[in-house]
């Protein structure tokens, strides 16, 4: 019987202060290194512009990280965008810890699988109180809440209207910009 290695995240940084990882597109998911997939112009498109929009809305209540790594127990995905604790200041030695962050989001075509499936099931168990998926394929917001045994116990769809955001919730977000219509 064969068993995989894991890897910590500690190994991870290793590998790539070494330069072993360098010009690849990789995260660390669960111990497994995992490769990314490719932005569509569309994609980046979309993120830009829902960084731009929220800066709009928080200003400097949080900081909008787009792309850059989180630190998990086992993990260092790097989501699409990551509204975090400020001031940016607090990441000069570290990325984003779980109790830094407010709310993650992904922007998913390809990806969808896997935003759905192992990267929502390690935000969870990092306690991240609230993630987002957008769907390109259906165009369709999905909004997940107070994570618990590894799942989220809330699950909203939503493809139009507003939402505010559990840390913020007297700033509502237009859904219609979120999904780029």
């Amino acid at each position: 019987m064969y068993s995989v290695a894991k890897w910590s995240v500690e190994d991870y940084h290793k590998m790539i202060e070494a330069g072993i990882l360098s010009d690849r597109p990789v995260e660390l998911i669960a111990g497994d290194i995992l490769e990314m997939s490719p932005e569509s112009p569309f994609h980046h498109y979309l993120n830009i512009s829902i960084v731009e929009y929220l800066r709009s809305l928080l200003g400097t209540q949080a900081v909008i990280s787009e792309g850059h790594p989180i630190t998990l127990m086992d993990s260092e995905p790097e989501p699409d965008i990551a509204i975090v604790r400020s001031p940016f200041s607090l990441y000069l030695n570290h990325h984003p810890y779980p109790e830094d962050i407010y709310w993650l989001i992904e922007i998913s075509n390809t990806s969808l699988s896997k935003d759905l499936g192992i990267k929502k099931t390690i935000y969870a168990s990092a306690n991240i109180q609230e993630y987002s998926v957008i769907n390109l394929n259906s165009k369709t917001l999905k909004v997940f809440q107070s994570p618990q045994n590894n799942d989220y116990t809330i699950q909203k769809d939503y493809k139009s209207g507003f939402i505010s955001p559990l840390s913020f919730p007297e700033i509502n977000i237009s859904v219609d910009n979120l999904l780029g219509k």
